[in-house]
């Protein structure tokens, strides 16, 4: 496997090289492709949808809803944690990733354990380090609020049921789709929708290889991965519990162990720390341990700063306003100590 993964990023750089336009960009040959908006979704819904998502009724003391997790307007649709905190402030044990663009990953949560976004919604109601509730209660409870009653009788022909909740609650997510990034538009052949520094850190994302990993749409968000492709990164960074199996808890199969969904890297300039632990503080710092363990190379500052520069080009837009964050230099320890030396070919 280790073979195939080095022997396909090889590939993929030396062709994004050769492929690499002087003016417009051929889609069908680049690996990233530009987010479309949200087609077909029930306003009924998605409006009910919304509504739950930021209903503190769903956890079990009424402290917490959706948005605990996913803060949609500062901070990318995650919660900027290492890792979330539920009801009676107990500590989950991953890294909450964002619910921007998830309608668009291939499986949900960092395990992939649940295929819709129904059955990732259903998840932390009835978990005891999330909401601890239990369907009776919130079914009993949304039954009493006569608004809640009718808005569920207009949107379904059954009304309030567990389903119906979870249903509205993903469909709502599905309308989170964020396009028309400068990405995006650069992608569709706007050559001044993105700067050439900006330019220059796609092509690096492309020639080292990050592509092997994060493409598509969600730049992301469609395979699983080990991480340690090309040295041991369990061994420098030791496994601290059960969550760091990965998809071994999903499928209990040797070759899953540690193995992770790739993550979306839309909304990445918002959602520090990184990591399914949250155990990488900034962007520099991952991209340097990405570049260790799944590539095999040290990147200089100079090209880490590049493709820094490239994924602030990524989030996009919501409700008719920019997600994308003013740029930041990220001047990490590890970053202030390569820019003492002179950076390596």
């Amino acid at each position: 496997m280790k073979c195939i993964y080095i022997l396909m990023t090889i590939t993929m750089a030396a062709w994004f090289l050769s492929a690499t336009p002087a003016v417009a960009l051929d889609l069908s040959r680049e690996p990233i492709q530009p987010i479309s908006p949200p087609h077909s979704i029930d306003p009924q819904k998605a409006a009910l949808g919304k509504s739950l998502f930021f209903d503190r009724r769903l956890s079990v003391d009424h402290s917490i809803s959706c948005a605990h997790c996913h803060e949609l307007e500062s901070k990318g649709g995650a919660d900027g944690l290492k890792r979330s905190f539920g009801v009676d402030g107990r500590e989950g044990l991953v890294n909450s990733p964002t619910v921007f663009n998830a309608a668009l990953n291939f499986s949900q949560f960092w395990d992939g354990r649940a295929a819709t976004l129904e059955q990732q919604a259903k998840g932390p109601i009835t978990s005891h380090l999330e909401m601890a509730n239990n369907w009776p209660q919130i079914l009993q409870q949304l039954s009493s609020d006569q608004s809640m009653m009718q808005a569920f009788n207009n949107a379904y022909t059954d009304g309030i049921t567990a389903a119906n909740i979870t249903n509205a609650i993903a469909t709502f997510e599905r309308t989170l789709i964020t396009p028309d990034s400068r990405f995006d538009h650069y992608l569709k052949g706007d050559e001044s929708a993105i700067t050439t520094e900006e330019k220059k850190g796609y092509a690096l994302f492309k020639t080292y290889g990050c592509v092997a990993c994060h493409q598509g749409r969600n730049v992301g968000g469609n395979l699983y991965q080990t991480p340690g492709v090309m040295n041991d990164y369990f061994k420098d960074f030791p496994s601290t519990g059960k969550a760091d199996l990965g998809r071994f808890n999903v499928t209990g199969d040797k070759a899953d162990r540690h193995r992770f969904k790739v993550p979306s890297l839309r909304m990445a300039v918002l959602t520090a720390p990184y990591f399914h632990d949250g155990s990488q503080a900034t962007l520099s710092e991952t991209i340097r341990t990405m570049a260790k363990y799944q590539l095999g190379r040290k990147i200089p500052t100079a090209d880490i700063n590049a493709i820094i520069r490239f994924l602030y080009t990524l989030p996009g837009r919501w409700q008719g306003k920019a997600l994308e964050p003013q740029y930041q230099h990220e001047l990490d320890a590890a970053t202030l100590s390569e820019a003492a030396k002179v950076d390596p070919l």
